[in-house]
């Protein structure tokens, strides 16, 4: 018998863990390489986070077989843990007490990818040929060589912009000690940056409204705290969610309870408000919509942007990668999770077919292969890398065989053919209670079960 046939892994978190322990269970080699200085980095940027889906939809199969050995107390399937649980009782174990532990090489930051000895150009025997990762660590570049790769390092190091075209505003560099990405910690290790401050927070998902939530709390400790809600559109209850009707209940809750604010006046909206430049006004930010000399604009001190992230490409730019143009996705994936279409339920479970390359032995996974679409479910990360595993090890059968059954979300995204006030054809609902999937719009709560 031959040699295992190695299997790069780029990203040491939930997705890019799994993968290893699907491609050890098929008698592959993996190698992870994650550029944090742990695994579960990113998962740690916001261990504030309470995540929507509770434990039972976020632990990967094969994770737990390899930690049962180990001694390890899986969490009760029906609670909801936050990041900082999820790294400590999940991630953590899996990356340091199983087999997994020799396999991952952390600090280690993916800089390119190509096949030795080919090009981009180059086509009579690619195929045969081995996968190069060029990555950087603590001793300086290195070179690894697989057979296969699967990419899942995720989007959080690469947030969308505030500019409301996909461009960053004009002047948003040069105020970039004014802005925060994603979803700081306003009540805990930010609080001192946000405490008694006038706070524009720019997306109509969930780690907007998070954010704003947790800024209206802290208004009541430090009563000059001043939340201020940028929305791009012009009707917030589409970011107040499914409420009572939302199977994933922490998220209902989150919006119901942000409807509530909004109404009594803790947050100060701005609808319709399309930021187009940032300047810096002494200690103050001013944010603009609309032309300099007669657009809207506010005065804040500190500016955060949740609209949602994009996956990095950079890396990958010697392979022959095949995108959906609007997406950023693989292009089969694109009408499963087109957030423009996505409408009932859940995107249902896909695999290796639907994740394809046209450079054999590649494969996008987890976030990554989302690109911008802003409905993932860490369950169907899961599902991914067991089908990727079975088509790298050639087992054709396994990779095209479902093994998931998803929750039912309860959520929706009105269509242009269904009433305004009936959606999917349920019931008429309250603004609060409408059935609307702000994931859809925005990018959701960072990291957990059902994000983004």
């Amino acid at each position: 018998m031959g040699e295992a046939k190695t299997v790069a892994i780029i990203g040491a978190g939930p997705v890019g863990l799994a993968a290893a322990a699907h491609v050890l269970e098929r008698g592959l080699r993996p190698i992870v390489l994650e550029a944090g200085a742990s695994a579960g980095h990113s998962v740690r940027q916001w261990a504030h986070v309470q995540l929507f889906s509770p434990w039972e939809y976020n632990i990967d199969r094969a994770a737990a077989r390899l930690l049962a050995p180990t001694g390890w107390n899986s969490p009760e399937p029906d609670q909801y843990p936050t990041g900082a649980e999820l790294f400590e009782r999940y991630l953590e174990p899996l990356a340091t007490k199983t087999v997994l532990a020799a396999h991952i090489h952390t600090s280690s930051r993916v800089t390119d990818i190509s096949r030795v000895g080919f090009d981009k150009l180059k086509t009579r025997g690619r195929e045969a040929a081995l996968f190069e990762i060029r990555y950087q660590n603590g001793q300086g570049p290195e070179v690894l060589r697989a057979d296969a790769v699967i990419d899942a390092s995720g989007t959080w190091h690469s947030p969308n912009p505030a500019g409301a075209n996909g461009l960053r505003a004009i002047g948003e560099t040069q105020a970039a000690g004014k802005i925060a990405y994603g979803m700081p910690d306003v009540l805990g290790k930010d609080r001192g940056r946000y405490a008694g401050k006038t706070v524009a927070v720019l997306g109509a998902g969930h780690s907007a409204i998070g954010t704003l939530t947790d800024l209206a709390r802290l208004a009541e400790q430090a009563p000059d705290t001043k939340p201020i809600w940028l929305l791009r559109g012009n009707d917030p209850a589409k970011a107040f969610g499914g409420g009572a009707n939302d199977k994933l209940a922490a998220r209902g809750e989150l919006g119901a309870a942000f409807a509530a604010l909004v109404a009594a006046d803790r947050v100060k909206l701005e609808s319709e408000f399309r930021v187009s430049h940032l300047t810096i006004d002494g200690p103050r930010l001013v944010v603009g919509a609309g032309g300099t000399c007669c657009g809207r604009h506010v005065v804040v001190d500190e500016l955060i942007v949740a609209t949602g992230f994009r996956p990095d490409l950079d890396f990958v730019r010697e392979l022959r990668i095949q995108l959906d143009p609007a997406i950023e996705c693989p292009p089969a994936l694109a009408p499963l999770i087109d957030p423009n279409e996505h409408s009932c339920g859940t995107v249902r479970p896909h695999g290796a077919r639907e994740l394809a390359q046209a450079e054999p032995g590649f494969y996008f996974a987890g976030m990554k292969s989302y690109g911008r679409a802003p409905t993932f479910l860490m369950i169907t990360g899961y599902e991914q890398l067991r089908s990727i595993a079975a088509d790298i090890a050639g087992d054709r059968k396994a990779a095209e065989r479902v093994e998931l059954e998803l929750p039912e979300t309860g959520v929706c995204n009105r269509s242009a053919a269904q009433d305004a006030n009936n959606c999917c054809g349920g019931p008429a609902l309250s603004a609060v209670d409408a059935c609307c999937d702000a994931n859809a719009k925005q990018q959701g709560k960072t990291g957990c079960g059902c994000s983004s």
